[in-house]
């Protein structure tokens, strides 16, 4: 965990409280981890050799639409790769409709 929220003790007591009581491991300098990333993520960008490391983006949440019944549809799943280009088809619920209002979600529960 790197960046401003590493910082709060709050948040460092929650997250060492969930893996047991282990105590965190400081010895990372955030904003030099966050640094280093932005570099690699630049050096792929502009095409320069990044020496055998993978960086991706993924989507953290899933995405999909609001359809009939109050529900969910799932277009993109959570740790999907992007750019990512998908297609599905959906239908009006009332034939001939002249227009339509697309509610888009984001998450993974109700």
């Amino acid at each position: 965990m790197v960046g401003g929220c590493s910082r709060i003790p709050q948040v460092q007591k929650l997250v060492s409280d969930y893996f047991s009581g282990k105590s965190l491991n400081k010895q990372v300098n955030p904003d030099e981890a966050i640094a280093y990333g932005a570099a690699i993520y630049a050096s792929i960008i502009s095409g320069a050799n990044a020496q055998d490391i993978t960086l991706m983006d993924i989507t953290p949440l899933s995405l999909g639409i609001k359809v009939v019944g109050n529900k969910m549809n799932i277009i993109i799943p959570r740790n999907t790769k992007v750019p990512i280009s998908i297609q599905k088809k959906y239908s009006t619920g009332v034939d001939n409709q002249k227009e339509v209002s697309i509610q888009i979600y984001e998450g993974e529960r109700e």
